[in-house]
């Protein structure tokens, strides 16, 4: 989803939700008769489906990043397979940042391909079979949930705690891609990813769900770098920018200017330029996400510094479980 989430998404069903709900029951519709088009193909490799109920960002390229490392700690060949959102290639073509642009494969691939072999693909089945192809004995979804393509031996949905499921409704009435019964009727898994007391509020809007829930959090990796006292201008051009600035905020930035981009907003040379300009007028340091970095030009990106996030699992018994049972043999190391 590009842009921001309208707001009235994520609060009590006013009128303009109430107005908008008979189409959200038809996208649901559409949703539900898509997905039940089939058989799944099954390709030979186990595939995990990492995926939201909500439009726009909940945390999938975190949990995608740790999930794969999990993976390959276990002594497994994981690939990713994504389609590529905002990129143009259609693939299945194996992502090489170094030869690769954003406009080409979009940002959160080229960023995950730090971390192991990604594929893009819109035919996320021939992105599985290409990634197998190449040796995968795992291979992770990247947001294919709703996608009837693949057969999934373990799907994971992901939540904003914070977020939520918002009001409850399907698109244009609400943030649902389908509605939560019927999504999590397919899951594994839940994984929430907040702070304390947002999951905490989770609990209480959704406290029973049908499937293990896993509760996580982004910590900021800081590899040396003190941010303390750093005038930041900070611009972000993802899901929910705000929670970007409020990290920034915790490490003891100074943020004299935040701008909130729209979600995998195209960096075009006149906004690059005002935002340079704006740094040097405020005496300010340009910062970003990764996401938001893998889409900067080789030019532009060393005038930029990024405020980098790990997704840490409070306790990961369940998903270990799992995992176990997918990769008998292939113990922790």
């Amino acid at each position: 989803m590009s842009g921001q989430a309208p707001d009235f998404w994520f609060r009590r069903r006013g009128p303009l939700a109430t107005a908008l709900r008979p189409l959200g029951a038809a996208y649901a519709r559409a949703t539900a008769k898509r997905l039940a088009q089939g058989p799944r193909e099954r390709v030979a490799a186990k595939v995990i489906c990492v995926g939201n109920l909500n439009a726009g960002g909940t945390g999938k390229t975190p949990t995608v990043i740790a999930l794969l490392q999990k993976l390959e700690g276990r002594g497994l060949r994981v690939h990713v397979v994504s389609r590529g959102h905002g990129g143009t290639e259609k693939g299945p073509l194996r992502v090489d940042p170094m030869r690769h642009p954003a406009e080409r494969v979009g940002d959160e691939p080229r960023l995950m391909a730090a971390f192991g072999p990604v594929w893009v693909a819109d035919d996320r089945a021939a992105g599985a079979r290409a990634a197998v192809a190449a040796g995968a004995q795992a291979v992770i979804l990247d947001d294919g949930f709703q996608d009837p393509a693949l057969a999934h031996d373990l799907s994971i949905v992901v939540a904003d705690a914070a977020k939520g499921w918002g009001n409850g409704l399907c698109i244009p009435a609400g943030p649902l891609r389908e509605p939560v019964a019927a999504g999590l009727s397919r899951a594994d898994l839940v994984l929430t990813i907040g702070p304390p007391q947002t999951q905490q509020a989770f609990t209480a809007r959704w406290p029973s769900l049908p499937v293990p829930r896993l509760t996580g959090r982004l910590e900021t990796l800081r590899m040396g770098m003190d941010w303390k006292g750093l005038r930041a201008l900070a611009f972000a051009g993802i899901g929910h920018p705000e929670k970007f600035f409020a990290s920034l905020a915790a490490e003891g930035a100074e943020i004299v200017r935040a701008e909130a981009l729209a979600d995998h907003q195209p960096f075009s040379p006149r906004l690059l330029t005002r935002l340079e300009t704006e740094s040097k007028m405020l005496g300010a340091q340009l910062v970003t996400t990764e996401k938001d970095a893998a889409r900067l030009p080789n030019a532009f990106r060393g005038k930029v510094l990024v405020l980098p996030v790990r997704l840490k699992i409070d306790d990961p018994a369940a998903l270990d479980e799992r995992l176990a049972a997918l990769f008998p043999g292939k113990a922790r190391r």
